[in-house]
């Protein structure tokens, strides 16, 4: 079991459980350049969920994460962190947070351990040993303490930014892309330690490319898009709400075409050897029964069917093409 203590920095009493840890109001940012990229985002982080923010390159993932954490100035808006406003409260706010970047920026020639350390020391924060062997514990680097930086893999260093991000025991961490460059089995290992993470109380805000990796840790989801935030959602309820089910039937025969009464529900698809029917989950009436009656007068026969979901992807794909 992880266990953390709450950060020497935070001189106010916590929030309860049922307010955001994370607060933000009319959020807007625009560069001198004339680039808008936030526009009014309100957005509220509940304490100790897994939120997902998706959206494509230059959607405002990073601008906004940035001025979150106190990296960027917004134009417009506010955002506080347990009830400390980042303007005007930096440090306590900041001392809340954690931030894992998409870039690897650490000493090669240094140590696990020193450089987890150093960065515990750059928050003012005494030397505490059991401290740093937790977190290295926690992140699966505790063996490799003694290791200089340049001998790890890119999944080895990618835990190392996140321990770096945990050495002053933050409430709150933002990992920016965490797994990018890690091959499959690494990317799993990085989502155990999420996981945990968040049993042991940190509230995670997460960017990815990688959908599955929002579809399989996430309890809520976020999709921005042109500086906009477009959707904010329980995942389970995205999924049931804008997920189609397809029902595919396997011919016996291949078909060269749909026929004409059957072509406004029907597509056909692996050379002819399959008729894919989409429907919405959310209808009362799928008209799969008089679906298959039809099929039957029209002296198709098929061999198999099988239902299959929307994944996430699908409805990410979906919304930003709506969007766009």
């Amino acid at each position: 079991m992880l266990e953390r203590s709450t950060p020497a920095a935070s001189s106010t009493p916590v929030a309860g459980a049922t307010q955001p840890v994370i607060s933000i109001a009319n959020l807007s940012k625009t560069y001198a350049s004339g680039f808008e990229a936030l526009r009014n985002v309100n957005l509220d982080i509940r304490r100790g969920e897994i939120f997902a923010l998706l959206g494509p390159n230059g959607a405002g993932k990073t601008t906004l994460i940035g001025i979150i954490c106190g990296i960027l100035t917004a134009s417009g808006g506010c955002v506080t962190v347990d009830g400390h406003d980042i303007g005007r409260d930096y440090r306590a706010a900041r001392a809340l947070i954690g931030l894992v970047p998409q870039e690897l920026t650490t000493d090669a020639f240094e140590s696990v351990w020193n450089t987890v350390s150093f960065s515990r020391g750059l928050w003012g924060l005494r030397a505490d040993p059991a401290c740093i062997e937790r977190v290295l514990k926690d992140v699966a680097l505790w063996e490799r303490r003694d290791s200089k930086i340049m001998t790890l893999s890119g999944g080895m260093k990618r835990r190392v930014m996140i321990a770096k991000a945990l050495a002053h025991e933050p409430r709150i961490l933002f990992l920016d892309e965490p797994t990018a460059g890690v091959d499959v089995e690494l990317r799993k290992g990085m989502w155990d330690v999420v996981r945990a993470l968040r049993a042991a109380g940190v509230t995670i805000i997460l960017t990815t490319h990688y959908i599955e990796e929002a579809e399989e840790m996430a309890d809520r989801i976020g999709v921005i898009n042109k500086g906009e935030l477009i959707l904010v959602e329980e995942k389970a309820e995205l999924m049931r709400k804008l997920g189609k089910k397809q029902l595919k039937l396997q011919l016996h025969d291949p078909l060269a075409a749909v026929p004409e009464a059957l072509a406004a529900r029907l597509t056909l698809a692996a050379d002819g050897c399959e008729l894919v029917h989409t429907y919405d989950t959310q209808q009362g009436r799928t008209g799969i029964t008089d679906l298959l009656d039809d099929l039957r007068r029209a002296g198709i026969r098929f061999k198999d069917l099988q239902t299959t979901q929307s994944s996430l992807e699908d409805i990410f794909v979906d919304l930003v093409r709506k969007g766009s």
